[in-house]
């Protein structure tokens, strides 16, 4: 779901028209009930987070299915992508939004059902790409959706709220999901996801969004490939955007497979139940709160680029940590460390993106984006979690983590460690 972000580099500002410039947030009704929809939409992505890893290691004990697994739905993502921003600059946000959490309403619901007559890796290799692929559709429209609702001025403030409450959903969430998996089984567990986006989609009918500006009107759009070379070409007009595309690219292939490290680690490594999976999986998500609330304060006195190449530089660290600790607690840290630091550099690297590039592009410019930072994520996952389960997670961690700590000294190199503004 979602990211946040912090001040404004302002290159590319538009007006802000139809905006309730100068209201504060929670008196806004329609960022109001967005907020809201997307924070029991992610409390619902919790759940799947957790289960589905467990179905693939409860049907198969091998940490090699859940990464390729991860991979799949990764390069449907990335298909996805190349065509998304295209889509969402030129049809209605909201009925794109609606549609997307309907089909996942569907498909994730399949999951529990077929799953009654026993374990069938099929329909999580059928289901899970597809989900993935609608999930950048609708991710893309966030992105665009958010600006649309606050206008530039706000991006930030509405980011962080977006980013802190659903960490504060991804605390329950997998709490819950353990409970439940221990309970019941894993796929009970991806039926709650399916029932978020049904809640997601009734929301959803409930916001307005502002109107497009007439002058970008479907009909006077240049052809499909020149949208998307529009979004490419202004991602490398921007030296800092240029910059951050190929580091994210390297990032993203390390720490796509993360998550099924650390849930193989724990059930496999340290033999923990699938309600200690869970536990940790939510301490981890308290990180992603604080990075959250902090994020602004710190980006205001580092600048950006010190505070996205110092939160990478902790994601590598932690993530060494993580794969040579056998204490739970020190996971549990470690891991919350870990995704409030991935927040602090998402929500940096995404409100920077919402604050230059001009409002018709930002579609396109956010899926250019997206399909090169992942393009290489998908054979990360795989090969990290391959690499796992041939020599354990502690040396796969500290290559990866290792590698993540020198992405950070070379932003540095970069334009990135020139960017200042608030």
């Amino acid at each position: 779901m979602g990211g946040t972000g912090e001040r404004r580099a302002e290159r590319g500002r538009l007006p802000e028209r139809g905006t309730a410039k100068g209201r504060p947030l929670w008196r806004q009704r329609d960022f109001g009930v967005f907020w809201a929809a997307q924070t029991l939409s992610v409390l619902g992505d919790s759940f799947s987070l957790v289960a589905l890893p467990l179905l693939v290691l409860r049907a198969t004990g091998s940490v090699a299915r859940m990464g390729l697994l991860t991979a799949v739905g990764g390069v449907a993502a990335v298909l996805a992508a190349v065509f998304a921003g295209t889509v969402v600059d030129r049809v209605d946000r909201r009925r794109l939004l609606i549609g997307c959490d309907l089909v996942r309403l569907v498909l994730y619901g399949a999951i529990p059902l077929v799953w009654l007559s026993g374990p069938h890796l099929w329909v999580l290799y059928a289901v899970l790409p597809v989900c993935e692929a609608v999930g950048m559709f609708f991710a893309v429209g966030y992105v665009t959706a958010v600006r649309s609702l606050v206008g530039t001025a706000q991006l930030t403030e509405a980011n962080g709220r977006l980013n802190a409450t659903a960490a504060a959903a991804g605390v329950l969430g997998p709490l819950c999901a353990g409970v439940v998996a221990a309970w019941v089984g894993p796929a009970a567990a991806v039926g709650v996801d399916a029932g978020s986006f049904g809640v997601s989609a009734a929301c959803l009918l409930l916001v307005r969004f502002r109107a497009r500006p007439a002058d970008e009107a479907p009909e006077k759009r240049p052809g499909l490939w020149a949208d998307l070379r529009a979004g490419v070409a202004f991602l490398y007009g921007h030296p800092v955007l240029r910059a951050l595309t190929v580091l994210l690219c390297a990032f993203s292939f390390l720490t796509l497979g993360l998550n099924d490290l650390v849930i193989y680690h724990l059930k496999h490594d340290l033999g923990l139940g699938d309600g200690t999976v869970g536990t940790v999986m939510a301490a981890g998500a308290v990180g992603t709160i604080a990075g959250s609330l902090l994020v602004a304060r710190v980006r205001r006195g580092l600048g950006f680029g010190w505070t996205w190449a110092g939160s990478v530089a902790v994601c590598g660290l932690a993530f060494v940590g993580m794969g040579r600790t056998g204490s739970v607690a020190v996971v549990a840290v470690l891991a919350g460390a870990f995704l409030g630091c991935v927040g602090m550099a998402g929500t940096c690297s995404m409100s920077l993106r919402q604050e230059v590039t001009p409002e018709h592009l930002l579609g396109r410019v956010t899926s250019a984006f997206w399909t090169l930072q992942y393009s290489a994520a998908p054979i990360g996952a795989a090969v990290l979690t391959w690499a796992a389960e041939h020599q354990g997670t502690a040396p796969v961690a500290l290559v990866a983590g290792g590698a993540c700590v020198l992405i950070a000294g070379a932003a540095l190199l970069t334009p990135v460690r020139g960017r200042v503004s608030r």
